[in-house]
């Protein structure tokens, strides 16, 4: 049995008429610093299988880097090293498709913004929103065909200065009004970094609102080991909120520095 499904909800069905999303940074598949540094990426796949979402939405995932994937090497970590096909394919389960775009190149490879989903895909698209020059971000919007309804995702990834996380979001309401059709229901999923709680107002503007039940309008995330701040997010236009959770405990702490958000979701009436 996965050892992470204990702490997480109910399987879900395809029976089901609510809509499981799960948005996760998973810190490119590793953790740690020098020496102490450790590869996850096989756990991480455990934790996306354990999540059992009708759509993931995943930060921080490596196409590739040449300097990780030489120091987890086969020869070193023979079957739980590097893999060798791109994250976002090896984290998908069986039978899931795989939307992926990079958002930053560096020295030793690249990064972006990967959906997983049981439904089929349509359009895949990519917006550069980088602000500064220190800084590569990107919102990956993609359409996913659930029972009969094309439900618009974004997944997005915004910037460490506050500044620029607005002007992002900004985009990221213009994004909503210009590109997707009014009627159409609306996720967008994320690390939003907003541990000052500023972003609302401006998604609101575009007819979103954040994901919640009751007055819990906050379930932090952040940082992992002892979560304190909510910069994971789901912001949903057209659909209504049933659940909301965060996953704890020890093993889900290891993975990654956030936790996974994780939300069900029906269509608004």
């Amino acid at each position: 049995m996965n050892p992470l499904q204990s702490s997480l909800l109910p399987p879900s069905t395809l029976s089901s008429r609510s809509l499981r999303v799960a948005t996760y940074n998973i810190h490119k598949g590793v953790r740690g610093l020098g020496p102490t540094k450790r590869l996850e990426i096989h756990n991480l796949g455990l934790a996306v299988e354990a999540m059992d979402a009708d759509i993931v939405c995943l930060q921080e995932v490596r196409r590739f880097h040449h300097t990780d994937a030489q120091r987890f090497s086969r020869t070193d970590f023979g079957p739980l090293c590097w893999p060798n096909v791109p994250q976002a394919e090896y984290l998908a389960p069986e039978g899931y498709e795989v939307a992926y775009r990079t958002n930053a190149v560096t020295k030793n490879g690249e990064h972006g913004n990967a959906l997983l989903a049981r439904w089929p895909l349509g359009h895949i698209g990519h917006h550069d929103v980088s602000d500064h020059r220190f800084e590569q971000r990107g919102f990956l919007h993609v359409s996913v065909h659930w029972r009969g309804v094309e439900i618009h995702v974004v997944v997005v990834h915004l910037g460490l200065i506050h500044a620029s996380r607005v002007r992002q979001a900004e985009r990221l309401a213009q994004l909503v009004q210009e590109h997707i059709p009014p009627g159409a229901p609306v996720v967008i999923a994320g690390d939003f970094n907003d541990w000052n709680e500023k972003l609302d107002a401006i998604l609101e503007s575009a007819g979103t609102k954040r994901a919640s039940v009751g007055d819990a309008d906050r379930t932090p995330t952040f940082p992992s080991l002892v979560p304190v701040l909510a910069l994971d997010r789901v912001y949903t236009r057209g659909m209504h909120c049933q659940s909301i959770m965060v996953p704890r405990g020890g093993a889900w702490a290891r993975l990654s520095d956030h936790l996974p958000l994780v939300v069900e979701l029906d269509l608004a009436s």
